[in-house]
C-alpha cells in the first residue's frame, strides 16, 4: 500500500511544474512585478484564511523573525521575480531547467554552512540531477544565448541560500502562518518592484490568463508552498533541495503541451538523468509530514 506522505512530492512537482507554463502565459498580459504581487499577495492571503479556519497560532516567535524575513527575500521574492524575468528572455523550458541547478547550490551549501555530510545517495542524486540539468541546458550554451541564464541562475542560488537560512534557524512558529508571512514579504518586495519600474496591472484579463493566475495563486503559491516548507522541515536541506529535481522535467513536459516547446534528444536523456535522482533522493519519512505539522502548531499554541 502506498503511504500518503510519498506522494507529496510527486503533488509538488505536478504543482510547481505546471506553475511554468501557467507563468508564462500569464506573462503575455501582466507585467512580472505585476504578476508576482499579485500572485504572492492572494497566495498568502489564502493561506492566513487555511490557518484561521484551522485554528492556528497566527504569532511569530520573536527570535523567528529574522530567519523569516531573510527566507521570504531570498526563498520568495527573489526566487520568483527573478524566475519571472528568466521565461521573458528565454523558453521556459530552459528557464525552469536552468533554475533548477538549486539542487546543486544547495547540496554544496549544505555542506559548507550546515555540515552535512554528502552520503553515497545523495552523491548519486546530486551525480545523476547534475548530469540531466547539463544535458537540458547545453543548447542555451551551444546558441549563444548566454543572457538567458543569468536570471534563473540568480533565482537558483536566491532559493538555495533561502533553503540554508531556514535549516540554520528553524521557524518556532505555526508553519501555515510562517509561509503566509513569507509569501507577503515576497509581495511586498514585489510590489516595491512594481511601483518603481512604472509597471501596471491590467484593467483586464483573457479567460486564458484569468485560468492561467487562478492556478498560479492557489496551486503553485498556497498549496505548492505549504507542502514544499513542511517537506523541508521532515528532511535534511540537500535532501529536500535533492527532491525537486522532478520539477523541472514536469515544467518541460507541461511547457510542451500548453505553450509548444518541443524536446530534444538531449532533453529526453536529460528528463532519463533527472527522474533518476529523485529515485536516489527520495526516502519517505517514518511518519506523517501532516501529523508532524500538527504537532508543531500544538506546541505553539
Amino acid at each position: 500500500m502506498i503511504r500518503r506522505e510519498s506522494l507529496f512530492p510527486v503533488l509538488l512537482a505536478l504543482l510547481w511544474g505546471f506553475n511554468w507554463p501557467a507563468v508564462k502565459i500569464a506573462l503575455g498580459e501582466i507585467p512580472p512585478f505585476a504578476l508576482r504581487s499579485i500572485g504572492l499577495a492572494s497566495g498568502s492571503l489564502l493561506l492566513l484564511l487555511v490557518a484561521l479556519a484551522l485554528r492556528r497560532r497566527l504569532a511569530v516567535a520573536r527570535a523567528s523573525w529574522l530567519p523569516l524575513i531573510l527566507a521570504g527575500t531570498l526563498n520568495i521574492a527573489g526566487f520568483n521575480i527573478f524566475t519571472a524575468f528568466a521565461q521573458l528572455i528565454t523558453t521556459t523550458s530552459r528557464a525552469a531547467i536552468l533554475t533548477y541547478t538549486m539542487p546543486v547550490w544547495s547540496v554544496l551549501l549544505a555542506a559548507l554552512i550546515l555540515g552535512e555530510a554528502i552520503d553515497r545517495r545523495k552523491a548519486l542524486a546530486l551525480g545523476s540531477g547534475a548530469l540531466g540539468i547539463a544535458l537540458l541546458a547545453y543548447p542555451v550554451f551551444e546558441s549563444g544565448a548566454t543572457p538567458g541564464l543569468i536570471f534563473p541562475l540568480l533565482a537558483a542560488l536566491s532559493w538555495s541560500l533561502g533553503t540554508i537560512v531556514l535549516k540554520k534557524w528553524p521557524l518556532k512558529s505555526d508553519p501555515i502562518a510562517t509561509t503566509a508571512y513569507q509569501l507577503m514579504i515576497g509581495a511586498a518586495i514585489s510590489g516595491i518592484g512594481l511601483l518603481v519600474s512604472g509597471q501596471a496591472v491590467p484593467a483586464s484579463l483573457s479567460g486564458l490568463v484569468a485560468g492561467a493566475l487562478a492556478f498560479h495563486v492557489i496551486g503553485a503559491m498556497a498549496g505548492a508552498y505549504m507542502l514544499w516548507f513542511a517537506i523541508l522541515a521532515r528532511n535534511p536541506a540537500s535532501t529536500s533541495a535533492l527532491l525537486s529535481f522532478a520539477v523541472p522535467v514536469v515544467g518541460v513536459l507541461s511547457a510542451m503541451l500548453l505553450v509548444g516547446d518541443r524536446p530534444s534528444l538531449l532533453d529526453i536523456a536529460g528528463f532519463a538523468a533527472i527522474l533518476l535522482a529523485v529515485a536516489y533522493a527520495w526516502r519517505p519519512p517514518s511518519s506523517s509530514i501532516w501529523r508532524s505539522m500538527s504537532a508543531g502548531s500544538e506546541k505553539t499554541r
